[in-house]
């Protein structure tokens, strides 16, 4: 856990992932948020009717609220380079976060505030600056390190995640966004695991933390 004066923030990471490794397709687009076939990740939480009680549960800690996030560009939208239009995210007016999101990027944005009490903050000075914008703000309720893959590959090599859940769908994807490489650390012990047609949700936390 990482101390903000005289208290201990919680860091946590959900992810879904494909047998092979990946947590998005390849070919991101406005149509394919997820890229190709990344979707299929995903339908445990979507509404598939072959959800059961493992996912509701799994759907639950996706949700838990937390006091600040920290997402990759890639994450915030399909725009590169320099931005342009009026681009605001995939989530329409109101997005799930209801708190400070912090977005890595290149190049600078003024802050964007949505409805429900999201702000969009976009951090050029890199994974490091945006963790510590987010602990300030998070005001003892958590930081979540939302994704995509390079952004929770940085954190898990800076060692900042307490807790790391994986939703590993029965799903080979062969290309996209690789969750881990060759140099990802990996330093966490399951801790809970829950079966589903749709995905097997392993709850891990940091080793030392259990």
């Amino acid at each position: 856990m990482a101390e903000v004066g005289e208290e201990f923030v919680e860091t946590t990471c959900h992810m879904s992932v494909s047998l092979d490794g990946f947590c998005a397709g390849p070919e991101q687009s406005e149509d394919d948020p997820l890229g190709k076939r990344g979707k299929e990740l995903h339908t445990w939480h979507l509404g598939d009717p072959r959800a059961i009680e493992a996912d509701a549960t799994a759907s639950a800690w996706l949700g838990r609220p937390r006091g600040a996030y920290v997402m990759g560009r890639n994450m915030f939208g399909p725009v590169r380079g320099e931005w342009e239009g009026d681009w605001r995210g995939w989530w329409g007016p109101e997005p799930p976060y209801h708190a400070p999101v912090f977005v890595l990027t290149h190049f600078d944005h003024e802050p964007i505030e949505m409805e429900g009490g999201t702000t969009f903050h976009f951090v050029t000075t890199g994974f490091d600056s945006a963790f510590a914008q987010a602990l300030e703000v998070a005001d003892g309720k958590g930081v979540d390190i939302a994704g995509g893959a390079s952004v929770v590959r940085q954190a898990l090599a800076e060692d900042v995640i307490d807790e790391l859940i994986l939703d590993v769908a029965p799903v080979v994807l062969g290309s996209g966004e690789s969750f881990f490489d060759g140099n990802t650390p990996f330093d966490f012990e399951p801790v809970e695991v829950l079966h589903s047609p749709l995905a097997t949700h392993i709850r891990y936390r940091r080793s030392g933390q259990v």
